[in-house]
């Protein structure tokens, strides 16, 4: 647990979510309704990193990433429930994802969305073929 502002309580660890909550945010989206809970366990087993945001003990916000923990990460599902949006929390969110210890030296992070561009862009991500970007510093492509 790291972090709070407002009443949001920012954590850091798979621990922090479970599935039945999280499907009960995958609803909201367009890209995630379908998704089963046993899925999303599974998917919780497989990721490297989750980070979420809950509001008076209510899960508000998610995302999660996928990395080696040295040259890349992937962020993914990107969620901030529609009654806390607009309030700067997918912003707070993503700064505490990326300036966290065991990700903010990681080069290169990189989402597939294209629903988020336009917010992505104002923290530092470029849209680049089909993805938005976030290179920290000049890398070598293998």
């Amino acid at each position: 647990m790291n972090g709070s502002g407002e009443g949001y309580l920012y954590y850091d660890s798979k621990m922090a979510v479970n599935a039945h909550d999280l499907q009960e945010l995958y609803r909201f989206t367009r890209w995630g309704r379908s998704r089963s809970i046993e899925q999303i366990d599974r998917m919780l087993q497989g990721t490297s990193m989750c980070f979420s945001v809950r509001h008076s003990g209510k899960l508000v916000a998610f995302c999660r990433i996928l990395t080696d923990f040295v040259f890349r990460a992937s962020l993914w599902d990107i969620m901030v429930h529609p009654d806390h949006q607009g309030k700067g929390l997918g912003s707070s969110l993503l700064d505490y994802v990326l300036d966290h210890p065991k990700v903010k030296g990681i080069p290169l992070v990189i989402t597939y969305t294209s629903e988020l561009a336009q917010f992505l862009s104002r923290l530092g991500f470029k849209h680049e073929e089909g993805a938005m970007m976030l290179l920290r510093k000049p890398i070598e492509y293998s």
